[in-house]
């Protein structure tokens, strides 16, 4: 577990958004392998906290072997949507300085088969973040419904092709289950008709299905309000996506919380009850060319960052 390398997305841009202060506390939601947390600490002074989320028990004990001896930082193996509780336990709501989500799949995750989140080589079909919790990616695949695998296709992974795709399913796993990350590739390649240009046809099959597994929108879905509620009056929030599923929740949630609960003048409610709760911080921040020839993974990284506003002292 320990070879496989993991490079940080966005590193400078993300200490840059989080405005890291010696004596602050700050909560890393999605912890992966560390390479934003390990910066983090080394801004923060012995009054610093840093407070780290995964829900991959392999994440978590990485983050033990590299950092249980400091104490400054807490560890917690959880996923994200749960952040609001864990902190709330600590006394903490409202006195986090920032919060990071760098979200998807970390490279660790990717690189070893035996978690089978890669197409490109062979490994059981499981796609769980915490293999210890839920179905896996094969128990799925081998049950659910032709019309149910078609819209989490093209739901989560906006594949045009769902319907042939899930077709091939039903009918290859009639012959034998599907249990290799390597067969439903095979399977699927064979179902696609044409290529995307650098594209693995398998590609949008396994984002689909690992985001349907973990329930990864629904998780981020939960966590914003929560993380919102969680800072203290200008404290930041940065979040990472790699996708524009993931993308689009964060624009959308960021928007509407800047903006405000939009009501009807004539409703018996004072404005400032229904204020704003952040404001946008700059505009969306992407790799640079030079990080991105160090690191493929970073191309499709988009950054958006804000602000708890200082009218926003108490939630509504």
């Amino acid at each position: 577990m320990n070879g496989y390398h993991h490079v940080p997305v966005l590193l400078e841009e993300a200490l840059q958004a989080l405005q890291v202060k010696e004596d602050g506390v700050y909560v890393d939601a999605t912890y992966g392998r560390g390479g934003h947390a390990q910066e983090i600490l080394r801004k923060l002074g012995e009054r610093g906290r840093l407070l780290a989320f995964d829900r991959d028990p392999h994440a978590c004990e990485d983050a033990r072997r590299r950092f249980g001896d400091d104490a400054r930082m807490q560890i917690h193996q959880a996923p994200f949507s749960m952040i609001g509780q864990a902190i709330e336990n600590l006394d903490l709501t409202g006195k986090i300085n920032g919060i990071l989500f760098d979200l998807g799949i970390s490279s660790p995750q990717l690189d070893d088969p035996h978690r089978g989140f890669s197409f490109r080589t062979e490994g059981p079909l499981d796609m769980r973040m915490d293999p210890r919790v839920g179905e896996s990616a094969a128990a799925w695949i081998n049950r659910t419904e032709e019309n149910e695998i078609v819209r989490v296709l093209r739901e989560y992974g906006e594949e045009r092709f769902a319907r042939r795709i899930a077709r091939a399913i039903l009918r290859e796993r009639s012959i034998e289950p599907i249990t290799t990350t390597q067969r439903l590739a095979e399977i699927v390649a064979r179902a696609v008709p044409t290529r995307e240009k650098s594209k693995d046809p398998a590609t949008r099959t396994f984002q689909a299905i690992r985001i349907y597994i973990n329930r990864e929108l629904e998780e981020l879905t939960e966590a914003l309000p929560q993380a919102v509620k969680l800072l203290d009056t200008g404290g930041r929030l940065a979040v990472i996506s790699f996708h524009s599923l993931e993308d689009r929740i964060v624009k959308h949630f960021l928007r509407t919380e800047a903006k405000g609960l939009e009501l009807p003048p004539e409703l018996p409610v004072r404005h400032d009850q229904f204020r704003a709760r952040l404001k946008i911080i700059g505009k969306t921040i992407r790799a640079s060319e030079a990080e991105t020839r160090r690191n493929s993974r970073a191309r499709s990284a988009v950054m958006r960052v804000a602000e708890r506003t200082e009218e926003a002292t108490t939630d509504a």
